[in-house]
This record gives C-alpha cells, structure tokens and sequence, in this order.
C-alpha cells in the first residue's frame, strides 16, 4: 500500500544521500557535465591516477638502466699542510727524503675527485625484458585506472538520478495533497449533511492516511534538501552556489536491450579489468625471463677517473708512486660479473614463475566474475524494463478507476471507501513508477558497466 511504497522511496534516498552545507543560488547540469564535473573533483580517482605515475616512473627507471645504470661522482675537500725537504732533491722526487716533514706554517685547499661509470654489454636479455616488463606494468595500472573510473562514473549516474526521483516523488506528494484535500473537503461535507453513506469507519481511515502521509511528505522534502546539500560537497561547489538537474522530470534512457551475447562480446573486448589482467600476465612473464637472465654473468664495460690537487704540495714524477694529494688517473675496461648464489637466485626465479601463474589464475577469476555479473545485470535490466511497462499499464487502470469512484460520488451513489482505496493506489502506484523508471535506469547504466561500455554513453544531453 502506500506507506510501502513511501517506505522504499524515502529509504533508498536515505541511503544514498547524507549531510553536507548548505546553498542558496542554483545551477543547472545535465548528467553528463555532472558526471565530468564529479569525476574532476574526485578524492577517489585521484588517488588512483597516481598508480599510474607511479607505474610511468617504474617504467622511465627500468629504460635508464640501458644507458651508463652506474655513473658517480664524489669529491673530498679540506685544509692539508704543506712539505719541506732539508735536502736538496728536486719537489717531484720528495719521495726518496725519508726526513720529509709537514710543513704547519704553509696551508691550503685540497680537493680530490673521483669518477666511475659502468656501461652493461651483455645481459642475456635481462634488461631489455625489465623495460618490457615495466612497460606492460604501466598499461595494467592504466587499466586499473579506467576500471576506477568506470565505477565511479556508475556511482555519479545513480547520484544524478536519484536528484530526479526525489524531485518527482515531491512532485507527486504535492498533486497527491491537492486531492487528499478535496477529499478531505467531502467527507467534511457529508458530516456536516449527516449523510447517512458515510460510515465512521472511513472517517478514521481517511485521518490515519492523511497523518501518514503529512510525516512521508515532510520525510521526502528533508530529502531532497540533503540531495541538494551532497551535490554541492560531490562537485565542490562554492559558497552560495546550489546545483541541480537540467531535467525536472524522471523518464526512463532511450534504450533497446541487445541480445545477451552481444553485451558479452562487448565486455570480452572492452572490459578493463581483462585488459589489465593481460597486461599484467605480460608484465610477470617478462619480468620472470628478465630474472631467468640474471643467473648468467654480466658483460659491461667500466671507466674510473680520479684527480687530486693541492696547491702547496708537489705532483710525484714516479710513476709507482702517487701523492694522495696531487695527482691523476684514468683506466678503461671490460668486467664480468656473476652472482654465485645459485639457491638465491633460483628462489627468485621460482617467485617470479608462482607470481605469473598467480595472475593468469587472477584472470581466469575475474573473466568468471564478469560473467556472472555480466548474467545478473543483463536479467536485472531485462526484468526492470519490463516492470516499467507493467506499472505504467496498471497505472492507466487506476487512474481509470479514480475517474470512476470520483464521477460516482459526485452523482451521489459512489462509496467513501472505494474512492479513498482509489485515490490511494493510484497513488502508490504513481510512485512505484518513479522508483521503478530509477531502478530501470540504474540497472541499464549497470548493465553498461559490466559490457565495459562508458555510462557517458547514456548520457541525456
């Protein structure tokens, strides 16, 4: 009956709105500015995009590693004292005084310099396979990324129109007031003429329906302020500044249901959570090969370079002989490198294998739950589309039926107890319609969702 129907109305709205401030001015969106403007201000889809630069960074370190991975300099600076020498050998040749002293009256600056670089050669492919593996990592996030988006899009939808499902609920409450009170007005009418049709009985039905539905009215219009109130915090609107639906009216998206396997080719294709996966299988595979190739000696190439000066002491000319703090050195060559932990690495190369056949397992997970959710919400639409058609059908009948008791009691044989069943199915039913015509809506967008179809799509311009 009609406290049913108010019931799931003003339930769902509850549970999808909350508090937030409040505003005075007006601005109107359709839902897919709403559904940008959302998107743009969301904490949420924020917080995942950084997965992305995060992956893009990954992605930009494993192709430095291709060119010099190894490349430093460092440098030492201080205040050394000079030398002297009571002998009379040349400054170049000090290192044969074995009375050399420091010389404290004679300071100055020293600074040392020192440089390597070392240029992989050879690798087995282990680098190129990171940069793979890092570059497959960066579509997978991207992935992810778009699959947060599509969710919070689904979100945004159903916050849109459940703007319109209250605006049309209050709607009905008013037109539906205007006649409670003719009603109202009649059976006034007929206690005052002591009308012998009317039975106390209806007197206490008719004003326990209008206290019921005062409360309802009052419910509804609480909610509609807070649908107001949690736009402005969704769009972050300034102060003052209210918006709200382009549309005034709640009517079901144009929108034709395919047959169920061309929703499934869609998801098959479009789905980004199996676009991710896949990614990420060829992420873990070259990642594994990358980490296959490590167990085989490096090749490189190695440059080091170091240079001294102070000023205060001499550069030594032999050259077995070098003066920490003047002099310079250059060398060039060809290394091998070999990790001898053999168990270790074989452990990782066993990590890496598990981690790719935990995520081609991961697939075949998520390929299982896109079908069932891809069945339920392909159901759930067809069933809603069709419980439209239905209300709208019984709709007509008690409105009909209205129409009738109303003419009978005004010729004055109609019965008090029918036209106030009438009026109150017709009612429930009015908003069984609107909640219906939300419920179609949202299961459509749903539907979408799971084919891997942007919401956008059904945007109403």
């Amino acid at each position: 009956m009609i406290n049913r129907a108010f019931f799931i109305s003003v339930l769902f709205i509850t549970v999808i709105l909350g508090p937030a401030a409040s505003a005075q001015d007006t601005l109107s969106v359709n839902l897919a500015e709403f559904i940008q403007k959302g998107m743009e201000r969301s904490g949420q889809v924020a917080y995942e995009g950084r997965a992305v630069d995060l992956a893009k960074n990954r992605q930009r370190q494993a192709r430095s590693q291709r060119i010099l991975p190894r490349f430093e300099l460092s440098t030492q600076h201080g205040a050394v004292p000079g030398v002297k020498s009571q002998t009379d050998l040349p400054k170049g040749q000090y290192y044969l005084d074995p009375n050399l002293e420091n010389d404290w009256e004679d300071w100055a600056i020293f600074t040392r310099a020192e440089i390597s670089a070392v240029q992989p050669i050879f690798s087995w492919g282990a680098i190129n396979k990171a940069i793979k593996a890092a570059e497959a990592g960066a579509k997978a996030a991207e992935y992810q990324f778009s699959a947060v988006k599509a969710e919070a899009e689904l979100q945004l939808f159903e916050l849109y129109y459940s703007y319109l499902l209250a605006i049309e609920i209050s709607r009905i409450l008013e037109e539906a007031k205007s006649q409670i009170d003719r009603v109202d007005r009649q059976i006034n009418e007929m206690i005052e003429d002591g009308d012998p049709d009317l039975k106390e009985s209806d007197v206490f039905k008719f004003e326990l329906y209008q206290a019921e539905f005062e409360v309802n009215k009052v419910e509804v219009e609480q909610r509609v302020e807070s649908i107001k109130r949690i736009w402005n915090y969704v769009l972050q609107a300034e102060e003052g500044v209210i918006y709200r639906p382009v549309e005034n009216f709640l009517d079901p998206i144009p929108f034709d249901l395919e047959p169920y396997d061309y929703y499934q080719n869609m998801a098959f294709s479009n789905r980004p959570e199996l676009k991710g996966v896949n990614s990420g299988i060829e992420a873990l595979r070259n990642s594994a090969d990358a980490v296959r190739s490590q167990q085989y000696p490096l090749f490189f190439l190695g440059l080091t370079g170091s240079y001294a000066n102070t000023p205060n002491r001499p550069r030594q000319t032999n050259p077995f002989i070098i003066n920490n703090a003047n002099f310079a050195t250059a060398g060039v060559g060809f290394g091998i490198r070999q990790n001898l932990n053999f168990p270790s690495m074989r452990a990782s190369v066993d990590r890496a294998e598990i981690e790719l056949r935990r995520v081609q397992d991961l697939g075949d997970a998520v390929m299982d739950g896109m079908i069932l959710e891809l069945n339920e919400n392909y159901q759930n639409a067809a069933i809603a589309q069709v419980r439209v058609e239905q209300t709208e059908a019984a709709l007509v009948i008690a409105r009909n039926w209205v129409r009738n008791e109303q003419l009978n009691y005004d010729l004055g044989f109609g019965d008090v107890e029918d036209l106030l069943d009438s009026v109150q199915k017709e009612l429930e039913l009015r908003l069984e319609l609107k909640q219906n015509v939300f419920d179609l809506n949202k299961r459509v967008a749903a539907l979408y969702k799971a084919s891997g179809i942007s919401v956008n799509q059904l945007s109403v311009n």
